[in-house]
């Protein structure tokens, strides 16, 4: 089955309306795919506590920014928390008068904190949009998994996945607690191919390939193959089968990594994610 399109309209909402509490990597990233797809700086606020980085984004954004989190978000209809979890209690406290006053959609960023927690911080009652997001979105190739709380309604919904669909592809969860495997999937995904790049890399330049040549290959290897996947309507296995002739290369490589359990290596890697993912969004209950 063909994989969920990447939404590429252009953003249709009147300004000011969006205030980004965090102006790092992942606000970046998902400030750059707004504008890209038609959005005016003048409607995108940021709050952000270094000085260096506002002015930055200021400067190559043209965007609003603040020192003070209320500040950046006493006009908006759209909240984007983009901080880190630990401090974001404090963040949701912080604005939580402004946020029952305007009640503005709240999508939030930060890895492990369940949506019930959000809404309580911030006073309750309110349509919060909890994202997983991975890095690649800081090249608008990320991967997106969203879960709406029953205050979302539809056209905040689309809203929610404009926003995040500037930086690639968009998928909704219908349960929550899904959301700590999307973290272990898409979330770490891309250190777990980092590191098979890596490791083809290093066992290429042990057989004497120069390195440069070694990364080159492997790392346009993993980003054809995913053009692939992502590009057709093959399954994983089918797209395997094509490439592997009975008795050659590739079968002695596969039947390798067979007898060394090599699909039983990736699902206790993908558990322990989970795992550590549960554990830490259980540091944020009361």
């Amino acid at each position: 089955m063909r994989m969920p399109a990447i939404p590429d309209s252009r953003f249709p909402i009147p300004e000011p309306t969006i205030a980004f509490i965090g102006g790092g990597n992942m606000a970046r990233s998902l400030i750059g795919g707004l504008l890209r797809h038609g959005a005016a700086p003048g409607g995108i606020a940021v709050a952000e506590p270094d000085a260096a980085l506002r002015e930055a984004l200021r400067r190559e954004l043209g965007v609003a920014t603040h020192a003070a989190n209320a500040a950046a978000a006493s006009d908006a209809e759209v909240l984007v928390l983009a901080v880190k979890p630990q401090v974001l209690r404090g963040v949701c406290t912080e604005l939580r008068e402004s946020a029952q006053a305007r009640r503005p959609l709240i999508v939030s960023v930060a890895a492990g904190v369940r949506i019930e927690q959000i809404d309580r911080w911030l006073g309750g009652g309110l349509a919060v949009v909890r994202a997983m997001p991975n890095t690649p979105a800081l090249i608008g190739a990320g991967a997106t998994a969203l879960y709406a709380n029953a205050q979302v309604d539809a056209a905040q919904r689309a809203l929610a996945e404009r926003l995040l669909g500037a930086v690639g592809l968009v998928v909704w969860l219908d349960d929550e607690a899904l959301m700590d495997t999307v973290t272990a999937l898409s979330g770490s995904g891309p250190a777990y191919f980092f590191a098979l790049v890596e490791a083809l890399e290093d066992a290429a330049v042990a057989q004497g390939l120069p390195r440069a040549i070694a990364r080159a290959l492997a790392a346009q290897t993993c980003l054809g193959a995913g053009r692939m996947l992502r590009e057709g309507d093959a399954a994983p296995a089918e797209l395997r089968r094509r490439v592997t002739s009975p008795g050659g290369t590739t079968q002695a490589a596969l039947d390798r990594l067979a007898a060394d359990d090599f699909a039983a290596i990736v699902a206790r890697a993908l558990a322990a994610a989970t795992r550590r993912g549960q554990e830490l969004a259980a540091q944020h209950e009361e």
